[in-house]
């Protein structure tokens, strides 16, 4: 059922800590994927696979193509899963590869299949996902996880890694990068206004050894008077840094496309974003899917020529009540926003 992926056992000493997530908004996320067509299901981030599993039990239609390139969050899904048996198919992958893969598991059932919107001579236009999943950001289990190196709370490696086969890792970026690059990542990734005082103290700082001392260089290089509010003081370079480690924005660009390109008609796509970056680059790819990329003034009648390819299932997005945030401190960042393939006009 998975690629790539041996399931440690849970428990015991020495053992890999069990990948527990709890699924932010599940119950919303279900329903917008509740009447979808039956077919083919792509969570493009996996997990742990709590989303998928309350989707698949909800929705009896629906084959899962889950992808994920954390080893141990496939090694967890895999396990959670297992009772699906064959409706259950889990690829080791960063979602930047989603449109071949999906193109590729479409071609493997069904020989005829070609790409959505690339019909053979003879052969009607194929059906291509009816469902699409993004659970963007860093799960509980990672953070948890204090070998892992995303957190500023504990003395861990510099790594930050998603997918532990890659080699570039924070220590890269923390120690290699040149002042004016990390800078850049800081603000940029982070918005962090005092971007430029951070990078200086920790070029200053070299050789940083570990997370708990990148903390301490960054809460020393912020004014005192900024510490007092807006949480930890490390917070924003931490997720710079992740984000630069493992490509997240611009492997966000290639998967929303990549996802808008073989979601079929009638299908739904679902993305939940937890910081402004992520949630401007969804809204953004929306809003030129819904216009079709029109380029005629607001308000205007559109004669350019641009044709929607979907619709929006609410105008702006969905936020968590005060009892789902009460229930799960993570709902407290998301934005959901979601989509409907409209069929191509005759």
């Amino acid at each position: 059922m998975a690629d790539d992926a041996t399931p440690p056992d849970p428990g015991g000493p020495g053992e890999p800590r069990p990948f527990v997530h709890a699924p932010v908004m599940v119950d919303l996320v279900v329903d917008l994927l509740r009447d979808v067509p039956d077919g083919l299901y792509v969570d493009a981030t996996l997990g742990g696979g709590s989303h998928a599993e309350a989707v698949l039990d909800a929705h009896p239609g629906l084959r899962l193509l889950g992808l994920d390139r954390d080893d141990a969050a496939i090694a967890a899904a895999t396990r959670r899963l297992a009772r699906f048996g064959d409706r259950v198919h889990i690829v080791r992958t960063g979602f930047d590869q989603l449109e071949q893969v999906v193109t590729e598991h479409l071609e493997t059932a069904d020989p005829s299949h070609t790409r959505p919107g690339h019909t053979r001579p003879g052969h009607t236009r194929p059906g291509g996902a009816t469902a699409v999943l993004f659970d963007l950001g860093v799960s509980s289990p990672q953070l948890d996880e204090d070998e892992r190196g995303f957190s500023y709370r504990s003395g861990a490696p510099l790594d930050m890694r998603m997918d532990r086969r890659q080699a570039f890792s924070a220590v890269d970026v923390v120690n290699e990068y040149s002042f004016p690059q990390l800078a850049r990542v800081i603000e940029t990734y982070g918005e962090e206004r005092f971007a430029g005082r951070i990078a200086r103290a920790i070029v200053d700082a070299r050789p940083i050894q570990n997370t708990a001392h990148l903390a301490e260089v960054v809460r020393a290089a912020i004014p005192a008077a900024a510490r007092r509010t807006g949480g930890h003081p490390a917070k924003r370079t931490f997720q710079a840094i992740r984000i630069e480690v493992n490509r997240e924005l611009d492997q966000l660009a290639e998967a929303l496309e990549g996802a808008m390109a073989v979601l079929a008609p009638g299908g739904r796509m679902v993305v939940m974003s937890y910081h402004s970056l992520e949630d401007r680059m969804v809204k953004q790819t929306f809003r030129d899917a819904e216009t079709g990329g029109c380029t005629c003034p607001p308000g205007l009648p559109c004669v350019c020529g641009a044709e929607p390819t979907v619709r929006l299932l609410k105008r702006g997005a969905w936020k968590a009540t005060d009892d789902e945030i009460a229930a799960n401190r993570r709902a407290e960042s998301v934005r959901i926003r979601a989509v409907e393939r409209i069929p191509e006009s005759a």
